[in-house]
């Protein structure tokens, strides 16, 4: 029975220590090194940076000099 509790104590402890921060409309998780493949265009605070799968980052197609007036 002391097993068990040990156990359910420690499992208890690790999950609330593996809480993930969400970002970028919760597309994103706040990390301090983004993971192979992700991109960052916002910070999360001082030490972490808004991971995001690139699909979800929108783009710009336009450029800022295409407005459509001559000369």
């Amino acid at each position: 029975m002391k097993l068990m509790l040990l156990v359910l104590t420690v499992t208890l402890t690790l999950a609330q220590a593996a809480k993930v921060m969400k970002c970028w409309r919760s597309l994103g998780i706040c990390r301090t090194t983004c993971e192979e493949g992700e991109v960052f265009h916002i910070l999360c605070n001082a030490e972490a940076k808004c991971c995001v799968n690139p699909k979800y980052v929108p783009v710009n197609t336009k450029s800022s000099n295409s407005a459509g007036s001559p000369g």
